[in-house]
């Protein structure tokens, strides 16, 4: 091959046809009635300029790629190409349509090896974000099919190649480009002998595609964490606790924080007024204070435009105590969400009992997850929420000595990696000493990413002073999660072996 000057994509001219046809006439030459008319192109040109390019070397047409753009619900999973075509006169091509279609895509032989049709899959994903779309399709050929149709059904053809027991030069590019094999397709290109007429429809998912809405909201990408790092102290009631809370959310919100996380029983401090009863008992008196903060918070979430995690709080329920917490929206709405696990201490000296609410929750800034302190050391749990597709998880905790901080630490960096998410997780410091059971506190408040290229290579966004006062505010980029699930060095959600085991909810 000549020495390579210059290589560059370009849109196809209706002037260029007479290149297209003898490149298509050598990247055919086994199939000689297979390429397009004149009147084919211009109209593809006319229709759909930006879906019809090529690739040109030293200014000689190396490859091509046609699309149109098609509404997926009006064909079935059983089209043919002349059917998606609409008999190649491309009628079906719909600008208000959800999918980007591949009609063609061919390289010159002499050209091969330069991986010249990545460039052109390239361009197809990044023309599907800019339109929105939510995704590409097309009918892949496998031209090495005939060679075992005797013996192989289509099926176990592709599930030997998917394997790579066998070598198809169409199939395990496609495979290569991060397109998956939905379906077979029969009788799809009459006169493709090769394949026996069988196709393989390709879809591949645009992770940004943003369904079309007539109300009036800006969808994030870049949210914004406020972490707030609590010191426990005496407050003389419950007035001068929500005067600091309330200095806390307007600190973050200040920074234009989408999110305020309290920690775990950050509350506690009030208890000091109960020090003469048992500690069942002043935990009991504690949770007469829940339903007034909550309150307080959510006139804050709406005054300061952030959405509160209120840490947790005890809350009586037919008697019962549990450990809760509040997810107060700056629309005004309020969720409620519980402590799953509860720990041998809170049990024997607190008589906690374990929730049993396992639940998402849809904000402004995506789908968050929330569990307190314990919850996140054990991992079924957050995989369940990372099922119903939670981006951010929020870990409110109270631990006492280092070596309890260290288990919430480690567990939850490990929740970001496997669940392929941001964790953040808030905690107080300092000392209580007039208050049972709540004597010293250790913290070091943080924020976890996937370990890939994309994000921190230690997989940690920001991390607060330990034992110190202090907000913490870290940005974390949404897209970046969809692009891990789709192309990351390691896929850990898509590569769970569910054929072999799962996690799933008992009630």
């Amino acid at each position: 091959m000549e020495s390579i000057d210059k290589i560059e994509l370009v849109f196809l001219k209706k002037e260029d046809y007479s290149e297209l046809k003898a490149a298509m006439l050598e990247s055919y030459a086994n199939m000689p009635e297979a390429y397009w008319r004149e009147h084919h192109l211009r109209t593809l040109i006319e229709k759909f300029p930006e879906g019809q390019v090529g690739i040109r070397i030293n200014n000689e047409l190396a490859g091509c790629a046609l699309s149109i753009i098609v509404d997926s619900e009006k064909f079935n999973d059983k089209h043919t190409y002349e059917e998606v075509t609409g008999s190649y006169s491309f009628s079906t091509h719909d600008p208000d349509g959800d999918k980007l279609y591949g009609i063609d895509i061919f390289i010159r032989p002499k050209y091969r090896g330069l991986r010249l049709g990545r460039r052109l899959y390239d361009y197809r994903k990044e023309l599907c974000e800019k339109l929105n779309l939510k995704g590409i399709v097309f009918g892949g050929r496998i031209p090495n099919y005939y060679q075992y149709s005797a013996t192989l059904s289509p099926r176990q053809y592709i599930d030997k190649v998917r394997k790579k027991e066998i070598h198809d030069p169409v199939l395990n590019f496609q495979m290569s480009n991060d397109f998956h094999p939905a379906r077979i397709m029969q009788g799809y290109l009459e006169g493709d002998k090769e394949s026996k007429e069988y196709a393989v429809l390709l879809e591949w998912d645009n992770v940004y595609y943003e369904k079309k809405s007539d109300k009036a909201s800006t969808k994030k990408s870049i949210v914004r964490l406020g972490l707030i790092q609590w010191q426990m102290r005496l407050y003389k009631d419950l007035e001068e606790l929500m005067q600091q809370a309330e200095y806390f959310v307007d600190a973050v919100s200040g920074y234009r924080a989408d999110f305020a996380l309290f920690p775990e029983f950050f509350n506690a401090p009030l208890m000091s007024e109960y020090n003469h009863l048992s500690e069942s008992e002043a935990i009991r008196k504690l949770a007469e204070y829940t339903g007034e903060i909550t309150r307080r918070f959510n006139e804050l979430a709406i005054a300061y435009n952030i959405n509160i995690i209120t840490g947790s709080m005890p809350e009586i329920v037919d008697n019962s105590l549990y450990n809760v917490g509040y997810l107060c929206k700056r629309d005004g709405r309020i969720e409620r969400f519980e402590k799953l696990h509860v720990t041998p201490d809170e049990a024997r000296v607190w008589g906690l009992q374990g929730g049993e609410k396992i639940t998402t929750f849809d904000t402004d800034c995506g789908k968050i997850g929330i569990l307190i302190c314990y919850d996140v050391e054990f991992p079924e749990v957050s995989r369940i929420l990372a099922e119903e597709r939670m981006d951010i998880l929020f870990v409110p905790f109270l631990t006492d000595t280092q070596n309890g901080y260290s288990r919430v630490r480690n567990c939850a960096q490990a929740r970001a990696i496997e669940n392929e998410c941001y964790v953040a997780i808030a905690g107080s410091v300092g000392n209580l000493p007039k208050v049972h059971n709540m004597d010293i506190q250790y913290a070091q408040s943080m924020v976890f990413t996937p370990c890939d290229f994309s994000f921190p290579t230690n997989g940690v966004k920001a991390e607060a002073t330990p034992n110190t006062e202090m907000i913490l505010i870290a940005d974390v980029d949404i897209d970046l999660l969809r692009e891990l699930n789709q192309f990351g060095s390691v896929r850990n959600l898509r590569d769970r072996r569910s054929d072999i085991y799962c996690v799933q909810r008992m009630r």
